[in-house]
């Protein structure tokens, strides 16, 4: 009993020092968390080119929930896989109403991220964004493009998918739609 008593004794005794040095150790954050992170670049978005307009003959329309009436439409020609990790892409919205929005944006797969940088114009000119920031993509609302977006043709578990993934995600409908 006595031996069970200072084993049990010695063991606490080990716990409580290793805990103390655990405790130190960790004061103001976790300490192996911030030598990981110290090793890291911070991200830097690379600076992007306004593509040419979009050609209503070379849209590939794609499907958004049931609950929008409108059409949604991509320019395979402005479509780019950074190496930023960012996808850059023109969109079309016809609306219901007959109305035309065309917009440049980016998307980060891995925040789950959006930004739109410039709106088409009618006479197929750009008028950059004054006020482009990211913006989390809202994966609830079920007439969200860009929702539809992320989850079936730009973005893996990994990140933004290559350009050769996203050119057969258009073919076939999606990544998870045409058995890809």
């Amino acid at each position: 009993m006595k031996r069970v008593s200072v084993v049990l004794l010695s063991l606490w005794a080990g716990c409580a020092c290793a805990g103390g040095i655990i405790e130190d150790r960790f004061k103001g954050g976790a300490q192996f968390e911030y030598d990981f992170d110290a090793n890291q670049k911070p991200w830097e978005e690379l600076q992007t080119q306004l593509p040419a307009a979009p050609k209503a003959e070379a849209l590939y329309e794609f499907q958004v929930g049931g609950a929008s009436r409108h059409r949604f439409f991509l320019d395979p020609a402005s479509l780019s896989a950074g190496g930023d990790g960012v996808v850059r892409y023109t969109v079309v919205v016809r609306t219901a109403g007959g109305a035309e929005n065309v917009t440049f944006e980016g998307m980060r797969c891995v925040d789950g991220e959006r930004k739109i940088y410039a709106f088409g114009r009618p006479d197929g000119a750009w008028s950059r964004n004054k006020y482009a920031s990211w913006a989390p993509i809202e994966a609830r609302n079920d007439s969200s493009y860009h929702k539809e977006l992320f989850f079936h043709y730009f973005c893996t578990v990994d990140g933004a998918a290559e350009m050769k993934t996203i050119r057969r995600a258009l073919a076939s409908g999606g990544i998870r739609r045409g058995g890809d």
